[in-house]
């Protein structure tokens, strides 16, 4: 599924204007429709309902949304903020209709507002400003903005909560942007609905389908998309029936220190889940008997230092490599790891505390091969930039940035994990659950994606395939034992039928 910028939302309502054809007028009626049906079944005809309308096309839509419930016998009113005595032409439009049928249920704000009362059975639905606006709100509509947030009433948004810009809100006053229940977005989601800092503006989102032309939407390219479960299935390796162990790729995790064991064992564990013939975990001394323990099926390798990692591995012999999880930051293990990253022929994972010792050696960064794959939480990602990131759009286009600067990839862990690509391109994911933020959830993704490389899927597949199948296994696990009570060892519990489901059409 792609995420169009705001520029391209309003390319595709021209295409599609210009190809179905339909006017612009019956499109938008189209869209009221939609609306009108999901606002129908959060009030009934005794549900006070107060739209604010902007002087827009989001505008709009909320009066053809009123005069529809009118219909439905639903008390609806609107406020048509008409300050500058300019409409949109379909805004104006829908006043003159909504005027002609009901004219009760229209109020047209010149000059002066007299705020209706607004109480916690009041649904308000907010058209102030759809996905258009570039700046922040300030002025009267700040204050509009101000009042809604501080009622109890339940605030439904058209498209886009009023004073949320669809991309970047990096520099956005944040208190003028409306605190919506349920925003209903018209088409697809924009790239502000995956970020997690802007869900306390968007509520419960819904995507409603308008109808707009499929052929721009399939043609039309997209920085941005959203992983969905056909893309994950077309990219699945399937197994030859003749296959043998040395057919499936070797790993090695180097993982774990003194305390930290249980790192290396949820990475071997679902490296070994996720398909590879062998995997060996490189581990201090001190971690041998929980290994051999915990992991039978894996190989321990075992460095000549008894509490942290002091010396590299051959590398020749793995057809991956994942290195981080429970490594601890000493400079002798920090010398170790770049040195084992920079003679490693073979694909590498970089986690947790390799990320660490990268963001502690910036210079480093530079020496860097190319094709590696990140996996940072926000934490690590922020000790890596040079700068502080100010919000979730600025870190996600720094991870974007650092991509493209080392020509790897990187997997910006979060609710919707953000793959980001070399080629500028970023792939949100689209499974995962609240009961995955737990320790070692991240150990378990390293795990899976070292699997995959081993298995012999390409660094771009592996990344694709890992993120979307971490957070199916944790969707399994939750729907099973509930969010609340989810440890990292559940996903990996719950990774085999994530895998049979995903290559049940595999021969």
């Amino acid at each position: 599924m792609k995420i169009f910028t705001a520029t391209q939302i309003k390319e595709l309502d021209r295409f599609t204007i210009e190809h179905e054809p339909v006017s612009s007028i019956d499109l938008m009626e189209r869209a009221a429709a939609k609306l009108t049906r999901e606002i129908i079944n959060m009030c009934d005809e005794n549900t006070p309902v107060v739209a604010f309308a902007g002087p827009g096309n989001n505008g709009g839509d909320a009066l053809a949304v009123v005069r529809m419930l009118r219909a439905e016998g639903v008390k609806a009113v609107a406020f048509l903020f008409n300050v500058s005595g300019k409409l949109s032409d379909d805004c104006q439009v829908n006043r003159d209709r909504l005027n002609a049928k009901y004219p009760e249920a229209l109020k047209e704000v010149v000059q002066e507002f007299e705020p209706p009362k607004l109480t916690a059975d009041t649904v308000v639905i907010d058209g102030l400003f759809g996905s258009g606006i570039n700046k922040p709100l300030t002025g009267g509509f700040a204050a509009v903005v101000k009042y809604i947030n501080q009622s109890e009433a339940k605030v439904i948004s058209i498209d886009i909560p009023s004073g949320l810009m669809p991309e970047d809100n990096t520099y956005n006053v944040r208190q003028n942007i409306v605190e919506a229940d349920v925003t209903l977005t018209l088409g697809a989601k924009k790239l502000c609905m995956m970020l997690t800092d802007n869900q306390r503006y968007i509520g419960e989102l819904r995507v409603l389908d308008i109808g707009l032309h499929k052929d721009y939407i399939k043609n039309a390219e997209a920085q941005y998309t959203i992983l969905e479960e056909s893309m994950v299935r077309e990219r699945m390796r399937c197994r030859d029936d003749y296959a043998h162990k040395g057919d499936m790729g070797h790993a090695l995790i180097m993982a774990g220190s003194y305390g930290m064991a249980g790192a290396a064992v949820l990475a071997a564990k679902a490296c070994l889940r996720s398909g590879t013939g062998k995997v060996t975990v490189h581990t201090p001394r001190c971690n041998n008997e929980i290994l051999q323990i915990s992991v039978p099926e894996a190989i321990v390798d075992l460095d000549k230092d008894n509490e942290t990692i002091m010396q590299t591995a051959e590398s020749s012999k793995y057809s991956a490599i994942g290195i981080g999880p429970g490594i601890a930051q000493s400079e002798g293990t920090a010398i170790a790891i770049m040195t084992q990253i920079r003679s490693s022929k073979s694909p590498v994972v970089i986690d947790a505390d390799a990320l660490n010792i990268l963001a502690s050696h910036r210079a480093w960064l530079q020496q860097l091969p190319e094709g590696l794959i990140f996996t940072p939480h926000p934490k690590e990602m922020d000790r890596l930039c040079d700068t502080p990131p100010v919000d979730d759009y600025d870190r996600l286009m720094k991870a974007c940035d650092m991509a493209q600067r080392v020509r790897g990839y990187v997997i910006l862990k979060g609710h919707n994990s953000a793959l980001c690509m070399p080629n500028g391109q970023i792939v949100f994911n689209s499974t995962g659950n609240a009961g995955m933020a737990t320790a070692g959830s991240g150990d378990v993704l390293t795990g899976i994606v070292t699997g995959l490389l081993a298995r012999g899927y390409s660094p771009v597949d592996a990344a694709m395939t890992a993120m979307y199948i971490h957070g199916y296994a944790g969707d399994l696990a939750a729907r099973e034992l509930g969010e609340e009570s989810m440890i990292a060892s559940d996903i990996i519990t719950f990774l085999p039928k994530a895998f049979k489901h995903l290559m049940s059409e595999c021969k």
